[in-house]
């Protein structure tokens, strides 16, 4: 057998199932046309890029490159994005990357595809105190759904949210601070509880959290909704946090919890 067939740098192919996570596009994130401002969906799939490389290469990355972008339709202000990103390629130190951003209006559950490309992240090189210090892989819980998870395979609505935590949304200790936590989780709770019933919607309360471990700073954080009781306005959702260490795998349960939501139209 040749060199070329074993090189891991030669390696092509989906690899992974894909990763599919949603985020909403608010004011703030449009252009003056009132859609998604380019690089404001540019930089959505780059975070899921840099989620999806993290994983595949258990090391820090960065982004080494970008091609192949496709602009086929805006996402206006108001509709949830769904972005989906799969290991495409896979060497040593490097993944190609598959990304996808598709627009869904809540109210209707009409789809549009927005955005594709591909991004290329690089694994930085690490010390040899560092490589001995790392620990093998964790797996994941479950496997990440190789279809848009709209609905769960008993049929209910979901949706799931995935974010970086960065030093601004920390505490002085260094860890994810309540805050964005409940804002994440009440982002996926929205989308999941929208999905299912397909009306106006806002949060009426929350019946309970559970701050069961922290999420550090260079964490990646993991947010799933799943509605689970519905009535004639309103709908409960339940939703699971978890932290994940890019480098070593080590994953938490930090905090679970039921969402109330009440249709107002």
């Amino acid at each position: 057998m040749s060199s070329a067939t074993t090189d891991p740098e030669l390696l092509s192919g989906p690899t992974t199932p894909p990763m599919v996570v949603i985020d909403m596009v608010w004011p703030d994130q449009s252009n003056h046309h009132g859609t998604l401002f380019g690089g404001a969906a540019l930089s959505m799939l780059d975070r899921l890029a840099f989620i999806v490389g993290s994983k595949a290469l258990r090391g820090s990355v960065v982004t080494a490159s970008v091609s192949d972008l496709n602009f086929a339709a805006p996402a206006p202000a108001g509709h949830l994005v769904e972005c989906s990103a799969q290991v495409l390629r896979q060497g040593k130190r490097s993944v190609t990357v598959g990304t996808r951003l598709v627009a869904e209006d809540l109210l209707s559950g009409t789809r549009t595809e927005c955005l594709s490309g591909e991004f290329v992240m690089v694994r930085q090189a690490e010390t040899t105190a560092t490589a001995a210090a790392s620990t093998p892989p964790v797996p994941a819980q479950a496997p990440y759904p190789s279809k848009p998870p709209v609905f769960t395979d008993s049929g209910k609505a979901s949706a799931m949210v995935a974010e970086i935590v960065f030093p601004g949304h920390a505490n002085h200790r260094g860890m994810l601070h309540g805050g964005p936590a409940m804002e994440w989780m009440a982002k996926a709770g929205f989308a999941a509880a929208t999905r299912r019933m397909r009306r106006a919607i806002v949060m009426a309360s929350s019946e309970k959290l559970d701050f069961k471990a922290p999420a550090h700073v260079g964490d990646v954080v993991e947010v799933t909704a799943t509605v689970i009781a519905t009535g004639r306005r309103s709908i409960h959702v339940h939703v699971d946090m978890w932290a994940e260490s890019p480098t070593t795998g080590e994953r938490r349960h930090c905090t679970t919890g039921t969402l109330v939501f009440v249709a107002v139209a």
